[in-house]
């Protein structure tokens, strides 16, 4: 993350334009992936997005009492496989991150983030609260912090590793163009502790929120959209004032997959801005482009759209996440690393001698070295399409 913020501080541009300023135009293509990465990831996760959407309203009317019916998987399943009404609801998601995105940096996205991210806490703790105080909840708690080594395999690693990138929106251009924002006075090396303690805190939260109220209902533990959308409104469902903490649960969704998806448009808004186009007609461009990209993604529950083994939807995740970008982070480290100037990068990372940096050298040998090799070994030993 070090290394992806001092390119886009140093390049003043996004990610495809920054490398090609800082390395020449071979390098150019690493930063034209990563935009790409990105555009491929908002399209999909848009249409998750408007899951959300959809659970939300529905979180005031009837989910609960399809959930108390034992009916949340035949209501998921009913609405996933109606291509009509998803890509409705993908279409309100993209709408909102538009126009969040259309009014900038300091007007839109920096304003929208210092309301929903106390939001999104506050959110959290009531959740939290109300989880741990659960009779029964001890034995989820017990299950999320207690490791199982044995299921620890090669493909694990992999989807650890693509997770932590998604969730640090590394390898995709999306924190090299907010790099580019940054005052020459930040302290970049202070700004990335605090952003990776505050994600890591925010998903061992989100886990404190859901298992001990799985466990204390006695339903089976389970992943993705399973646990979201038909584990979760069930449990609401026997729960006392279960519809204020779902729709409590649905708003706090929403907003962390709002903030997610700015940066996301944001990173290839900011190619076209860079390049002369008008931000309004930039933003509205490149979100009909990604909403229309979705579409295969929202049709492919349905329809039974596949790429090999996969369904459309998780293909382009497995694409992004899994290969695009540890690959892109990897080439991150070697630009920095072995491409640029090891004094400019320094005086860049320390604010010309201004900020102490005292492991400089060591993070060199990560960035050269162990880091990119980390991540290809993980990469080749985990990779299964």
């Amino acid at each position: 993350m070090t290394a992806e913020v001092l390119i886009g501080r140093m390049g003043r541009l996004n990610a495809a334009d920054g490398f090609e300023k800082l390395g020449g135009k071979r390098w150019k293509p690493v930063g034209l992936a990563g935009i790409l990465c990105t555009f491929i990831i908002l399209s999909y996760y848009s249409v998750i997005g408007g899951w959300i959407v959809k659970y939300f309203f529905m979180s005031f009317t009837d989910l609960l009492e399809y959930a108390g019916a034992g009916k949340t998987g035949e209501i998921f399943g009913a609405f996933v496989s109606n291509p009509t009404e998803v890509i409705f609801y993908q279409g309100i998601f993209m709408l909102v991150t538009a126009i969040v995105v259309l009014f900038g940096i300091k007007g839109g996205i920096e304003r929208s983030c210092k309301i929903m991210m106390p939001m999104l806490f506050v959110a959290m703790l009531i959740l939290i609260l109300r989880a741990v105080t659960l009779p029964g909840a001890m034995a989820g708690i017990e299950f999320y912090l207690k490791p199982d080594f044995s299921k620890v395999t090669s493909e694990t690693w992999l989807a650890a590793l693509g997770q932590g990138f998604f969730s640090l929106s590394l390898g995709a251009g999306a924190i090299m163009i907010y790099g580019s924002y940054l005052p020459r006075t930040e302290n970049i090396i202070s700004s990335v502790k605090q952003i990776c303690f505050i994600d890591t805190a925010v998903a061992f939260l989100a886990g404190l929120m859901i298992f001990p109220a799985v466990f204390a209902f006695g339903a089976e533990p389970a992943a993705g959209p399973g646990l979201t959308f038909i584990t979760v409104p069930t449990l609401f469902a026997k729960m006392s004032g279960g519809v204020v903490f779902a729709v409590i649960f649905f708003l706090l969704f929403f907003v962390a997959a709002l903030t997610s998806s700015i940066s996301l448009l944001e990173c290839s808004t900011g190619y076209f801005v860079d390049h002369g186009m008008d931000r309004k007609m930039a933003t509205l461009i490149t979100a009909v482009l990604i909403f229309i990209t979705g579409i295969p993604s929202a049709c492919s529950l349905s329809g039974g759209l596949k790429i090999g083994s996969r369904d459309f939807i998780d293909a382009a995740g497995y694409l992004t996440d899994s290969i695009m970008m540890p690959l892109c982070s990897m080439f991150c480290c070697l630009f920095v690393g072995w491409a640029l100037n090891r004094e400019l990068v320094k005086r860049e990372a320390t604010n010309d001698g201004k900020i102490s940096f005292g492991l400089f050298d060591i993070w060199m040998i990560m960035v050269k070295v162990i880091a990119p090799a980390a991540i290809l070994v993980i990469f080749f030993t985990g990779l299964k399409w």
